[in-house]
């Protein structure tokens, strides 16, 4: 399907709403050239297009998909301009030219660049992020509609719909997002037919000590739950309330202790039985609620975590539906595929999304912080505007970088 050339409104720069430099502040360009060696992507001669500038590029095109490739690189080399210094000269490249440079960078590349920066950042002064001592995360997944191409409907697939089969191809991602600042983390992608299941299994990973990760009952297994559990964080994960779970312990707080098993042989022969605590709760007087909630946690000591108190704050667990939303609607745009026309592309472009949201998401963070807000408080539509007001401030890359730009 032809895309329609389209250009930025007359006057306006893509660095009018985020530029090179909050790029860079939040994508050192050490670690590019890091990244890059460790990949082997590093550009071996001068081109018009080396590969840190693409890197740079790949992130630019996620905030402006409205925009064709030809534009959103001309905007970027006009802020990029002067970190290569006035002796230099940059030319636009043509649509062959970004397309052939995107593909010698790769995918690769990128998606370790995301891994090793985009992470939680939530300090302990940071409102809304804590539950007593646990940083609050919360794990779902989602599908993004790619360019409607013979190699990408070959490599991700598409749903299916009432008459055939959905228009665009799809991937399905999985993401564990930080409650307090929306941060997308750990994030994993596949095609559409790669259940979220599988994707998280790689996803929980992620998790680290001190985090108290919240996810809905379609998560919860023995398999995944054990996964998650390994890795130090504690847990906080809604399951079906018909599952079998005898209450050995009634604790003060109305919960209780059980055990869940990871086989129907071994619930009868209560053999390799991991402990938790189980919380039962109604919404009472709330429309449409059901009619009980069932919840069980790796918390064990009621004190430490009431059941009240875990009750209500699983429902901070729609904040992973408010990143996605920020990351499908407003980033990307509502309507809006993927634009690029193979696999590898679909896979490099997809981690310059999520990097671009993180770069938004950093510097609202800083700006809750500096005005003692809740980062939830600030906007995101208008995020980007509102720290370009601060930007002038905020100096991204030294004067002693410079030589090792170009």
């Amino acid at each position: 399907m032809a895309r329609t050339i389209a250009t930025l409104p007359e006057g306006s720069r893509i660095t009018d709403y985020i530029s090179l430099g909050v790029i860079a502040k939040t994508f050192p360009v050490s670690k590019v050239h890091e990244v890059l060696a460790m990949t082997g992507k590093t550009s071996e001669r001068e081109r018009d297009l080396p590969a840190h500038v693409v890197v740079y590029y790949v992130i630019a095109l996620a905030l402006y998909m409205h925009s064709s490739y030809r534009e959103v690189l001309r905007c970027l080399l006009e802020g990029v301009q002067w970190l290569l210094g006035p002796l230099q000269t940059i030319k636009v490249a043509g649509k062959s030219g970004i397309s052939q440079a995107r593909t010698r960078l790769g995918w690769e590349a990128v998606r370790l660049l995301h891994d090793e920066v985009v992470k939680p950042i939530a300090r302990r002064s940071t409102r809304g992020a804590w539950f007593r001592k646990y940083r609050l995360v919360s794990l779902d997944g989602s599908t993004l509609d790619v360019a409607d191409e013979a190699e990408n409907d070959k490599a991700f697939g598409r749903p299916g719909a009432s008459r055939g089969e959905s228009a665009y191809p799809q991937i399905r991602f999985v993401s564990l997002v930080e409650n307090g600042t929306h941060v997308l983390f750990g994030s994993q992608m596949a095609g559409y037919g790669t259940g979220e299941i599988t994707l998280a299994k790689a996803v929980l990973t992620s998790l680290r000590p001190g985090m108290l990760c919240l996810a809905d009952r379609q998560f919860f297994g023995f398999e995944l739950w054990k996964v998650a559990r390994d890795t130090g964080a504690d847990l906080l994960w809604r399951i079906k309330k018909n599952m079998r779970l005898a209450c050995e312990e009634r604790l003060s707080d109305g919960s209780y202790l059980s055990h869940f098993y990871p086989s129907e042989r071994d619930w009868r022969h209560k053999a390799n039985g991991v402990p938790v605590r189980v919380i039962d709760y109604c919404l009472d007087g709330v429309a449409d609620a059901e009619p009980i909630y069932r919840l069980v946690t790796t918390i064990l000591n009621h004190e430490k975590a009431p059941a009240a108190q875990l009750a209500a704050l699983y429902h901070e667990r729609w904040e992973i539906e408010t990143a996605l939303d920020e990351l499908k609607t407003h980033l990307r745009g509502a309507g809006i595929v993927l634009r690029s026309k193979t696999p590898d592309l679909v896979r490099q472009e997809f981690y310059g999304l999520m990097m671009a949201h993180f770069a938004i998401r950093g510097l609202m963070h800083e700006a809750a912080l500096k005005a003692d807000d809740d980062p939830d408080r600030l906007s995101f539509l208008h995020a980007v505007r509102v720290v370009r007001r601060k930007l002038a401030r905020l100096p991204a890359i030294p004067r002693s970088a410079e030589a090792r730009l170009s």
